[in-house]
């Protein structure tokens, strides 16, 4: 094998530190926050956390989502639609393990909205793209001060079905109607960042971890019948865009739990292969999920995409060892048969939602600098 050089990059959110986070967490509750004051942090806090990147020697970086206050909840204030107090229904975890689950919310603190996002009460619909305009170009002018220039990062945005099962519907007559006004409208968010110049990440927990939250009465076959169509739904918003330049992340839901309820890999993998997309980001650092790179064996990755692997862990305070980062990046390489199509990742976001973090932030910027160091061992043992 020639010699490589894996390039390495994370799932999106980082830490938004405490003065951050609570501004976030005041805004969505309604409270007034310093507009200039507000701006003035997201800025700084950008280039702190992108400054933070390279120096661990992340490749593909981004801006960590500073500016807003969930991974997918965000859109409830750039479109209107939006209002009132969805009921979202905790997951099988905490239904099966009490105790656990009282530990959990005892755990949480001041975090912004996870289960209790507005809801669609009207049509939803972007009157204006100046807010995600006004992030592309912050992150550009930042990526510009490194000599870095867009090709050199990501933005992410969520799939319509993550915002079709936490933002839920009081107003359409199903959930398919729904999510086609959702397709319709997050396609502007997702041509903007390509327009600028970034890869377009989509977030798409709901392919899997659905099956244990909204989805958690149907069985398996029904399952994946919603599931299909989440993804019509997310191949009519990214219609007519250059898939290599589109990456996917599916998850089963961020956060230290038992996880017991998860639907395999094995069958799940089948309807993430349906996305007209040109990489996959895919956990396999936790312990519930670390043995499935098997499944690549049985239903072969496709050929011409990039496999981005969690390696490291976003819900524990270990810092992984360069050598175990080392054995899981020639794990995955084995897996697909081409280390050139695989780029080390995380599992998750280190801070889903503002608030929402299982990591300390000293911490993660460990986590990413082991990721790099023992990318660079496994190159050399490859």
């Amino acid at each position: 094998m020639a010699n490589i050089r894996f390039r390495t990059t994370h799932v999106g959110s980082l830490p938004r530190g405490e003065t951050l986070a609570g501004m976030l967490i005041a805004r969505e509750a309604g409270e007034k926050v310093d507009a200039s004051a507000f701006d003035t942090l997201v800025d700084e806090r950008v280039e702190e956390t992108l400054t933070r990147q390279i120096e661990a020697g992340v490749d593909w970086v981004n801006d960590g989502e500073q500016g807003r206050a969930g991974f997918q909840t965000y859109v409830a204030d750039r479109m209107t639609g939006f209002g009132g107090e969805s009921r979202r229904e905790a997951p099988l975890d905490y239904e099966r393990f009490p105790t656990y689950a009282a530990m959990a919310r005892r755990g949480m603190g001041n975090v912004a909205k996870v289960r209790d996002a507005p809801m669609a009460i009207g049509e939803v619909a972007y009157e204006s793209t100046a807010e995600i305009e006004q992030e592309c170009a912050r992150l550009v002018r930042h990526l510009a001060s490194h000599d870095l220039k867009p090709g050199d990062a990501f933005l992410t945005a969520p799939s319509p079905g993550i915002v079709a099962t936490t933002l839920q519907n009081a107003h359409y007559n199903s959930h398919d109607d729904y999510l086609d006004a959702l397709a319709g409208e997050l396609r502007k968010e997702y041509g903007a960042i390509l327009d600028a110049g970034f890869a377009l990440q989509i977030d798409a927990p709901d392919i899997a971890m659905e099956r244990c939250t909204f989805f958690k009465s149907l069985d398996t076959p029904d399952f994946l019948a919603a599931v299909e169509r989440h993804l019509e739904a997310l191949n009519a918003a990214i219609e007519g865009f250059p898939p290599e330049r589109i990456r996917l992340h599916c998850c089963w839901g961020n956060w230290a739990g038992p996880h017991v309820h998860d639907i395999p890999l094995r069958d799940v993998i089948g309807m993430f292969y349906r996305a007209n997309v040109g990489a996959f980001s895919i956990p396999f650092a936790n312990p519930r999920h670390q043995h499935e790179y098997e499944v690549f064996r049985e239903f072969p990755f496709p050929k011409d995409a990039l496999l981005l692997p969690g390696i490291v862990d976003t819900t524990c305070n270990y810092i992984e060892h360069p050598e175990v980062v080392a054995r899981r990046v020639v794990e995955a390489v084995d897996a697909i048969g081409d280390a050139e199509r695989v780029v080390p990742s995380t599992d998750c976001g280190f801070g889903t939602f503002a608030g929402y973090e299982f990591v300390a932030e000293e911490l993660v910027w460990e986590k990413l600098s082991a990721l790099r160091e023992g990318a660079d061992i496994a190159a050399k043992r490859l």
